[in-house]
């Protein structure tokens, strides 16, 4: 993928990093499921469409809930991690690789939409008609994201600080709470009716932050071995030198809840 806003325009790939996302990657906190669940959304004979699904976090997780789940991702990679994880734990989940623009399903198939940690990614002008389009009269989509808080988390900072150091071109450095991006496209198409941020701490290991480091798009989607090698020592170092073996890492979850106007 390579955006001109985005990492100075360098190419990542998130196929790279597909088996360190599937297993460091998967550490949404209960309190990110539970503000799915109270907004009424991803359960109970739901039929859901999960854009940028990656290696299906969001519907493994909550396929215990009762919706019936379909995730699509650019990257055959992430896809084919997508597919192993869930037929392992015995899930019925259809994945399969696809861009969110061509994506394509008749018209009032899915009660939400759901697009996690990638909106920036995808095509706005693209999605907005497809995308309402195929929700039901009322249905909602529902963006979502999580992201770490370098300047309130000594361990996030000092690991950015080596990204940088490795990746200069690497944009997504110095996050703070904020509202999740929702493109003025899509407005045409939904109503925003909620948005909402709120803390969390994510437990880690000192193995478990650096895959999640890893596995993060300035790093094993971007670098190549050289680079990723040096990186490795050095991350890990650090956590040797600052971090205890168990931790916590300051997080927040953003959430937009938009409704398709039909």
């Amino acid at each position: 993928m390579q955006f001109s806003d985005i990492d100075n325009g360098k190419t990542f790939d998130w196929g790279n990093t597909s088996k360190d996302y599937a297993k460091y990657r998967d550490i949404y906190p209960d309190e990110f499921y539970q503000f799915i669940l109270d907004l009424g959304l991803c359960k109970d004979g739901q039929t859901i469409l999960d854009i940028g699904t990656g290696t299906g976090v969001l519907p493994r997780n909550m396929y215990r809930y009762g919706a019936k789940w379909i995730g699509t991702d650019i990257s055959e990679n992430q896809i084919e991690q997508a597919i192993f994880l869930a037929a392992e734990s015995g899930m019925d989940i259809t994945f399969y690789t696809c861009p969110a623009e061509e994506v394509d399903y008749p018209e009032d198939t899915f009660d939400v939409i759901t697009v996690c940690q990638c909106i920036w990614y995808l095509d706005a002008k693209a999605i907005t008609e497809s995308f309402a389009r195929m929700l039901k009269p009322g249905g909602k989509l529902l963006i979502l994201y999580m992201g770490w808080l370098p300047y309130e988390d000594p361990v996030a900072g000092r690991s950015e600080e080596i990204i940088l150091k490795h990746n200069p071109n690497w944009s997504s450095y110095g996050d703070t709470v904020h509202p999740v991006f929702v493109p003025e496209e899509l407005l045409s198409n939904f109503d925003k009716v909620l948005q909402k941020e709120f803390r969390v701490d994510i437990p880690f290991t000192r193995e478990g932050w650096h895959g999640r480091m890893r596995a993060c798009r300035g790093v094993g989607a971007a670098m190549d071995e050289t680079r990723l090698r040096a990186w490795d020592e050095e991350h890990m170092q650090m956590l040797k030198d600052t971090a205890p073996e168990k931790f916590n890492i300051k997080h927040y979850v953003s959430v937009a809840e938009l409704q398709v106007k039909k």
